[in-house]
């Protein structure tokens, strides 16, 4: 988890005044982690802290209960968790917002900022430092999330849109959306959604980082197949093509002859989706969405259990 200064900058753009509630210390079992936020404006709220009565309470008194407040879940809530956490409070508008621009790493706490505090968020800031969120000697220390995972979407149809209706809330994700047409994407595309319409995608291959996770799923079985042929030249950390099993096996047989060994096919993932999730679009969004997620975690750019993948025409 992280500060999120993308998503509280869309939303002091639209509401002005919100106010930011996050888990800064937990003790004992508790709904949601350290880093767990929601951001609260007049009439509505984005995000989430979990656990109910805590954040619909939270919710009631974000822009009067600004600081740290402790709250003990079962007893004053009623909730079965049994834990405690410790809760932060902050109203941001504007001007507030505007002082975090260009900080990596935002801490805050009561009095003078302890020497322990100063020192980790000096190795985070120039010594790139991994950093978590964590209450430190009373202060509470965030790492300002950085999109850390470029994904790239071939095609803006319907599976493509459920891709990024899906994706896009996670801070670390950075997508970028390919389609041959303007008039293909929706009216609306999310804040931090690169939208790229190019007559001819091949050419923007290039442009892809070499880390990059792909994600083809165009109108177009002969445009797959030659993005599939200019990713496996270009590099790529990860790829997926939607379809079924006999498509799997002409694009092996057409890739072979375009002069790909089978080791390089190998690592082109498909069929994608989680065949018990079903074939609805954001079904498989969903199972494509848990194959990423879990890349980051295994640091493997093969994972990819065709055996257990939906067969998508």
């Amino acid at each position: 988890m992280a500060f999120d200064l993308n998503a509280l900058r869309t939303a002091v753009a639209a509401h002005d005044r919100v106010a930011r509630v996050v888990i800064a210390e937990v003790q004992g079992s508790s709904p949601r982690e350290v880093g767990a936020a929601m951001v609260v404006w007049d009439g509505g709220q984005s995000g989430t802290i979990g656990g109910g009565a805590l954040e619909y309470q939270a919710a009631q008194q974000a822009f009067a209960r600004e600081g740290f407040s402790r709250h003990p879940l079962g007893p004053a809530l009623g909730q079965c968790c049994g834990g405690a956490v410790t809760l932060l409070s902050e109203v941001y508008d504007a001007e507030k917002l505007a002082a975090l621009d260009g900080e990596t790493v935002i801490a805050r706490g009561p009095g003078e900022m302890p020497l322990a505090v100063k020192r980790m968020t000096t190795c985070a800031r120039h010594q790139g430092v991994d950093l978590r969120p964590r209450m430190v000697q009373g202060w509470f220390v965030e790492p300002v999330a950085q999109p850390t995972r470029p994904v790239w979407i071939w095609g803006a149809g319907h599976v493509g849109r459920a891709l990024v209706d899906v994706l896009h809330p996670i801070p670390e994700i950075e997508i970028t959306w390919v389609d041959t047409s303007p008039n293909r994407f929706p009216d609306v595309i999310p804040e931090r959604v690169n939208a790229l319409p190019a007559s001819d995608p091949l050419r923007v291959v290039a442009h892809a980082p070499q880390d990059a996770a792909h994600l083809i799923l165009t109108y177009s079985h002969a445009l797959d197949l030659s993005l599939c042929d200019a990713l496996l030249h270009h590099g790529f950390g990860f790829t997926g093509l939607i379809g079924s099993d006999t498509k799997k096996a002409r694009f092996t047989s057409r890739l072979r002859k375009m002069g790909h060994s089978d080791a390089q096919i190998a690592r082109i993932c498909c069929p994608i989706g989680q065949k018990s999730l079903g074939k609805h679009p954001q079904a498989i969004a969903v199972g494509v969405a848990a194959q990423l997620l879990s890349l980051a975690t295994t640091k493997s750019g093969a994972l990819c259990p065709t055996t257990s993948f939906a067969s998508t025409a």
